[in-house]
């Protein structure tokens, strides 16, 4: 993760061609396929619609695009995993005390 150098942030534009600033928060392997995991950078935290956003990452002619997963299902499971994941490193690092 990138939590060593700070945050790092994309903008991507949806099909309505509105823009959305997000924080990347970690990228994981599932299945087979990667995916990279956000928050929302420009929305306030009691927003609604605030929440993670999982991205599939797809490699099209060479370059790789941002898919996202329409299976509700599969999108829980990658949650559940990454949250999984997220967990487990906490625990492994030290207390400090």
């Amino acid at each position: 993760m990138d939590s060593e150098f700070g945050a790092s942030y994309i903008t991507i534009e949806d099909d309505d061609g509105n823009e959305f600033e997000l924080e990347h928060l970690g990228t994981l392997e599932f299945e087979g396929e990667e995916y990279m995991v956000f928050l929302p950078a420009d929305m306030a935290e009691d927003d609604p619609d605030y929440g993670f956003v999982i991205l599939q990452v797809v490699e099209e002619d060479g370059e790789e695009q941002f898919a996202s997963v329409d299976d509700d299902e599969k999108l829980q499971r990658i949650y559940d995993y990454y949250m999984q994941t997220l967990f487990s490193e906490e625990d492994e690092q030290p207390s400090g005390d």
